[in-house]
């Protein structure tokens, strides 16, 4: 059953902010349900709206990203820097998951959300 304590979080809080320092972001950690650690990021210097691999002039005030295709969905700097996140987001984390077998272990859930419906990302130079 996926579940991240507080404590856990404040673990990885310092290997998250080292990595949006690195790339110019400002975001918060917090945690959903017990279940959950979610980054939501504020403003930066990656247009992550540009860097969409297929944007077709897709152009929101938010994305909720889908941790499991980064690869496909962005490109540039927005992919570097959700890659790298999402892996200090996961330090200590695991997944013994079966899903043919509808069995499903993981030590917790990620998300990561650019801006959010309510305050869009704010691109900064």
């Amino acid at each position: 059953m996926a579940y991240i304590s507080q404590e856990r979080k404040k673990s990885l809080a310092p290997a998250v902010k080292a990595v949006l320092k690195k790339y110019g972001i400002k975001g918060t950690l917090a945690t959903r349900h017990y279940s959950t650690l979610v980054l939501n990021i504020k403003e930066g210097k990656i247009d992550f709206f540009a860097d969409l691999a297929d944007n077709s002039g897709y152009r929101s005030n938010y994305i909720q990203v889908n941790t499991y295709w980064i690869q496909d969905h962005f490109k540039g700097k927005a992919k570097a820097f959700l890659l790298e996140v999402k892996e200090a987001m996961n330090s200590g984390n695991h997944d013994n998951s079966q899903p043919q077998y509808d069995y499903f272990d993981v030590g917790w859930y990620i998300d990561i959300n650019v801006g959010k419906w309510n305050k869009p990302y704010v691109l900064t130079k």
